[in-house]
């Protein structure tokens, strides 16, 4: 690794982006529908000019700031969906989208009144919730009992209301094709009737398209096989993981080793908690590059699975939060102060959700170009924490 890529520093490889965006534009062309980038997944603007050499020039939106860097950097409206619009918000999301999707019928009635009196061509949809959903984790699950998330089917009459012109459904997270076709079927169950009457159909996000394993050619069947069933019917997917799956790494560097109690813990100049939270959350255990995993669990101080290696190792983080550590690993040799650690695929779900709890430093952003030359994107400085506060 090169001395003189800072740590820490997320590093995008632009020729693994190139593979996923030409993936999914084989599933967008083959299958003809539309396939739309989310943004609360990956929203590394400067990166965008690569997105549109494969005619990615639309995203989804869920903020005014969203809808906005839309707008100005993938250079088309936004297709937005917010839980609650408010009445300092929806015009601006008005200025800035194509699409409006409300998350509750009362939302609808509330502001359509303000897009029907405005010049603006904005077709207007409502999300729906299915009541089923493959996500096991309760976090990001949108299908639960009692989620705030859409409307059930018992909430709408026989015709849906007059100005509605399509549907949004959101049920999986980093699902297979059949995880959709489950949904798909019923949604067709429930919401059938409806279909009748719409111009658009939004399949949401959670298609990961790009992962090893994931069936492409059974999405672009299931997709085609609804098109054929319903050809007045746009259909729109909006993944986001699957943009950048697998597409680069969080460089860092170790900057301590302690020890108690049995449990060695290599500290680095990360945190989980502010720049790898899904770790937390979810909770996952990210790939270490030349390390194996030894398990997920915390063990007991005596564990043999800990003492089963000499150069085990817990991995912390630099901030003040007590769980900000994660995870077993086995490295090949001793860690070192000063050694730099790579975790893969770090670009989906991070950059976006990273804050700057305890002023920890901001992790770099750059980029590797297909020559093997790094680019600098961006890196953070006392004046972004301090401009963060008031």
């Amino acid at each position: 690794m090169r001395d003189d890529i800072p740590s820490p520093c997320y590093i995008l490889e632009e020729e693994l982006l190139r593979r996923n965006l030409a993936l999914i534009k084989t599933v967008r062309d083959r299958a003809g529908v539309d396939i739309i980038l989310a943004f609360k997944a990956f929203a590394l603007w400067k990166t965008f000019p690569i997105f549109r050499e494969y005619g990615f020039d639309t995203s989804t939106a869920s903020s005014v700031n969203e809808a906005q860097l839309a707008y100005e950097e993938l250079g088309s409206p936004a297709h937005a969906y917010s839980p609650a619009y408010t009445d300092d918000n929806f015009p601006v999301f008005m200025q800035y989208s194509s699409h409006i999707t409300f998350n509750s019928l009362s939302q609808f009635e509330r502001y359509y009144p303000f897009i029907k009196a405005s010049e603006l061509e904005i077709s207007c949809g409502l999300r729906i919730n299915p009541e089923y959903s493959p996500v096991e984790t309760a976090l990001y699950n949108p299908c639960s009992p009692g989620s705030r998330m859409g409307v059930v089917r018992e909430m709408l009459g026989n015709k849906l209301p007059d100005g509605i012109e399509g549907l949004h459904f959101h049920t999986l997270c980093e699902s297979t094709s059949y995880a959709l076709e489950e949904t798909l079927d019923i949604v067709e169950s429930k919401f059938g009737q409806y279909l009748k009457q719409i111009r658009w159909l939004n399949m949401g996000g959670g298609h990961l398209m790009t992962r090893k394993d994931y069936d492409t050619e059974h999405l672009i069947f299931l997709l085609k096989s609804f098109r054929n069933r319903y050809p007045h019917i746009k259909v729109i997917l909006e993944p986001g993981s699957a943009f950048a799956w697998q597409t680069g790494y969080l460089l860092t560097t170790v900057v301590d080793i302690v020890e108690n109690k049995g449990i060695t813990t290599a500290i680095i100049d990360a945190s989980f908690a502010c720049h790898l939270p899904d770790c937390l959350e979810m909770p996952y255990q990210p790939e270490i590059r030349g390390a194996l995993q030894i398990h997920h669990s915390e063990p007991d101080c005596n564990s043999e699975r800990v003492e089963s290696s000499a150069h085990t190792y817990r991995i912390g983080g630099n901030s003040c939060l007590s769980g900000d550590f994660i995870g077993y690993w086995s490295f090949p040799s001793p860690l070192q102060i000063g050694d730099r650690i790579i975790f893969e695929d770090m670009l989906h779900y991070t950059t976006v959700k990273t804050t700057m709890f305890n002023g920890v430093p901001h992790p770099a952003i750059a980029v590797k170009h297909k020559d093997g030359s790094v680019e600098i994107l961006r890196r953070y400085s006392y004046e972004d924490y301090k401009n963060r506060m008031c």
